[in-house]
């Protein structure tokens, strides 16, 4: 298992653990624990000389749960997935200003048979779509942060929004194939 699927796999469980555990251990004792785990994740990422884009998730989730510890605010920890969705956003709007075509660039990397003179095109155009997408997921994610019902928190910042984003990507397929192609 590499440092990015580690990453994936600390954000799908952490939101619901560190609920659970809360429920059982208190949340000084928790934050305190994770806090812990994400320096000790960071430094073995640092030892690994991994580039930015990894140790950002231990470097967020160390000191938000950190800050979090000391200040026994439940928000602070729930703003982690919101940053790191932000973060998506970001990295959309970025590519999208500067006309990167980062979604046709993976594309290619995954279906090897080429695309269409139309499908290029308007894969190429996705990044649009990526940017409102990420933006409403982002949103949701803030919203949750003031949102009382931890559970629902949880369930969403764990597979909740892999939910949501694989929803989307469906529709742009769909709408791709039905339209986009068709004309």
């Amino acid at each position: 298992m590499n440092l990015s699927d580690l990453n994936t796999a600390i954000s799908l469980l952490f939101a619901p653990s560190f609920l659970l555990f809360s429920t059982f251990y208190g949340f000084e004792n928790v934050a305190f624990s994770y806090a812990v785990l994400m320096f000790l994740y960071l430094i073995f990422s640092l030892y690994k000389k991994t580039n930015l884009r990894e140790i950002s998730t231990p470097l967020i989730y160390f000191v938000f749960v950190f800050i979090a510890y000391f200040l026994t605010s439940m928000a602070l920890v729930k703003t982690i997935p919101a940053l790191i969705s932000g973060g998506f956003f970001l990295f959309f709007l970025e590519s999208y200003i500067n006309r990167r075509e980062t979604i046709l660039k993976f594309a290619k990397r995954f279906y090897k048979k080429g695309f269409t003179q139309k499908e290029e095109s308007y894969i190429a155009k996705s990044d649009k779509y990526w940017v409102f997408i990420t933006l409403g997921n982002t949103l949701i994610q803030i919203a949750l942060i003031f949102n009382n019902d931890d559970r629902l928190w949880a369930f969403y910042s764990s597979v909740g929004w892999y939910l949501y984003l694989l929803i989307a990507l469906v529709i742009q397929i769909i709408y791709g194939k039905i339209y986009a192609f068709k004309s």
